[in-house]
């Protein structure tokens, strides 16, 4: 009878969590994955085609570029990002006067909308109108095109990207090193350990779950990268500057094909969560050959 009332307690307070949850992600999704197999234009009746929307992505040049884009940004801001975020958190961590306002400072740009991130950075990289092309200009260096172009923009996107998510990666880096044991940290200066040794065999073994943490929120964080996108590119010229959501939009809501556009969201969402999972898999064998 105990376990009976117990297992009706914990239904009792998981099931309006469960129920959300089932409303907002599980239903859409499985909604997605059925029109995924239908061609549907927003009128009239959705027409089964099969697995034709899928085998139009595999010859789709868009499709291709805009997951090359999706993974360039991908590499970039992870190579970046997580050291940078650790060694600003390793950084605030001492005591130094106004800490405290710096870690807002740095925190302040991850609680600005991503759309006014984008038009920010507009101002700063649009080749005609932006300030670091004036910059350049006054030092006599030629314009560059920093978004909008054949291969910059990408990289450009992830450096606004990394801008706008490093006080968040930075936080929760902070609060992991304050939950580290001092007895551990202190009995490892006792034997003698270097700062730089004590941060690589003891700190980072220890915070192998916050790394995991942050790399899993910022692979999820750019497979969603959209308002960047449009507000800095559009997307263009010619889809060229596309990320895999972005161009999901564009095919959905402005050429109106439903069916082709929730193929490309099973996709993001499938490839989301391989690379999430496969990055989980491989620390963690890392972490039992350790």
């Amino acid at each position: 009878m105990i376990w009976v009332s117990n297992r009706w307690k914990i239904l009792a307070m998981l099931g309006p969590a469960l129920i959300v949850f089932t409303m907002f992600v599980i239903y859409p999704l499985a909604y997605s994955g059925v029109f995924s197999f239908t061609r549907f234009q927003g009128f009239g009746e959705p027409k089964w085609i099969g697995w034709d929307n899928y085998k139009a992505l595999l010859i789709d040049p868009f499709f291709w570029q805009s997951l090359q884009n999706t993974f360039v940004i991908l590499i970039v801001s992870l190579a970046v990002l997580i050291p940078s975020s650790f060694a600003l958190a390793m950084l605030l961590q001492r005591t130094i006067r106004g800490g405290g306002g710096m870690r807002a400072l740095v925190f302040g740009p991850a609680i600005i909308a991503p759309i006014l991130v984008g038009l920010i950075w507009v101002f700063i990289l649009d080749p005609k109108i932006g300030l670091l092309n004036r910059v350049l200009g006054a030092l006599g260096v030629p314009p560059v095109q920093w978004i909008g172009g054949n291969y910059l923009t990408p990289i450009s996107v992830s450096l606004v990207f990394i801008w706008s998510s490093i006080g968040f990666a930075m936080t929760i880096f902070y609060a992991g090193l304050q939950l580290l044991p001092a007895d551990v940290l202190e009995a490892s200066a006792l034997d003698g350990a270097t700062g730089w040794q004590q941060t690589w065999h003891v700190k980072i073994p220890m915070m192998r779950e916050t790394f995991a943490i942050v790399t899993i929120l910022m692979i999820t964080n750019v497979f969603k990268i959209f308002e960047l996108v449009y507000m800095l590119t559009g997307g263009g010229p010619v889809h060229r500057s596309e990320t895999l959501v972005s161009y999901m939009y564009f095919v959905t809501f402005t050429n109106q094909q439903y069916g082709y556009g929730m193929a490309l969201a099973v996709i993001i969402t499938v490839l989301g969560a391989i690379v999430s999972i496969g990055y989980l898999v491989a620390a963690r064998r890392k972490e039992k050959l350790a």
